[in-house]
């Protein structure tokens, strides 16, 4: 016997995902500008959409940078001590994807592909590859 999988309505998934990466970029002490732009909206959209009651849609690449950003959250958490998952974002890198850059820079200036990256990049670590 299958059951049919619950699907959630894109207002739904919208909530959910802003209130996890809201949480996600306060863990990590991200600025405005840097949250924002992780999310790939302006400084006045993220201040609203991080609010409870957001009413705007996010658009499928909105969502999936979202739900990469959560993704590097969980494999910083589980791959490091908590200060540095926590700092990991915002600190100088030379490892081969940010060349001596803040990986929050590399990831804003690369847009969702090196977001993807970043995310991939990571869980190599976690898993040993």
């Amino acid at each position: 016997m299958q059951i049919p999988a619950k699907t959630r309505e894109p207002a739904e998934m919208t909530t959910v995902a802003l209130k996890a990466y809201a949480r996600t970029a306060e863990a990590w002490g991200l600025t405005l500008k840097e949250a924002a732009g992780l999310a790939d909206m302006s400084e006045s959209t993220w201040k609203r959409a991080r609010k409870p009651g957001f009413a705007g849609e996010l658009t499928k690449d909105q969502l999936l940078r979202l739900s990469a950003l959560i993704g590097i959250y969980k494999s910083l958490e589980l791959y490091f001590s908590r200060p540095l998952a926590r700092s990991w974002l915002t600190r100088p890198n030379t490892g081969p994807l940010f060349n001596g850059a803040r990986p929050v820079d590399a990831a804003i200036d690369g847009g969702l592909p090196q977001i993807l990256n970043i995310r991939t990049y990571l869980d190599a670590l976690r898993g040993g590859a």
